[in-house]
């Protein structure tokens, strides 16, 4: 089972050979020294974004899914940092608190076109069920993703049961790392 964005429903994983990881930007350099080209950061429209739900892994009140984003572009571009996630209601607006962060440092990531880069999520369904505020509903019919650093978004599907009111934090989001994500890391 998969929770796809961007009207993708493809699976298909890439190689890990076509994502490169570095604390800098990826940049061309032609023979004289001189700048030929950077690589530009990853929008949301060069990105499907999907949850991986059959790679949930659960712990303690937390289920785990690996957020994939995929470069649906036919250039490389790049990713660094957190994404930020929120959940969508079916009347379209946000339900709860956006996610926080997770602890954890990041390099800047070059995704080729076709190339598959993941960020874990956290779901935390006991802050849903038991938190004081919550208010839980199922009403929740995807997740709003914005890649590192951008203003604009794209959404996974993904329903489940969600805060309706802000305050209580039940998403976590770690930093996007290179390749496709799995129940083993």
């Amino acid at each position: 089972v998969m929770a796809a964005g961007c009207g993708t429903t493809s699976t298909s994983a890439s190689s890990r050979d076509d994502v490169s990881s570095s604390a800098t930007p990826s940049v061309s350099m032609t023979q004289a020294g001189n700048l030929a080209s950077v690589t530009p950061q990853c929008t949301a429209s060069d990105l499907g974004a999907w949850l991986a739900i059959d790679q949930g892994n659960g712990a303690a009140g937390s289920v785990y899914y690996p957020l994939e984003f995929t470069n649906l572009s036919k250039h490389s571009c790049t990713l660094g940092g957190f994404p930020g996630v929120s959940v969508i209601g079916r009347s379209g607006l946000q339900l709860g608190s956006s996610a926080s962060r997770m602890t954890g440092s990041f390099h800047t990531i070059t995704l080729a076109a076709g190339a598959t880069a993941h960020a874990l999520l956290r779901y935390s369904d006991v802050t849903v069920t038991t938190m004081r505020g919550c208010s839980p509903v199922f009403t929740a019919m995807a997740l709003r993703i914005y890649p590192p650093s951008q203003q604009s978004s794209t959404n996974a599907a993904f329903s489940f049961e969600a805060c309706s009111h802000t305050g209580p934090v039940y998403l976590n989001v770690g930093p996007v790392i290179p390749g496709t994500g799995t129940i083993d890391g």
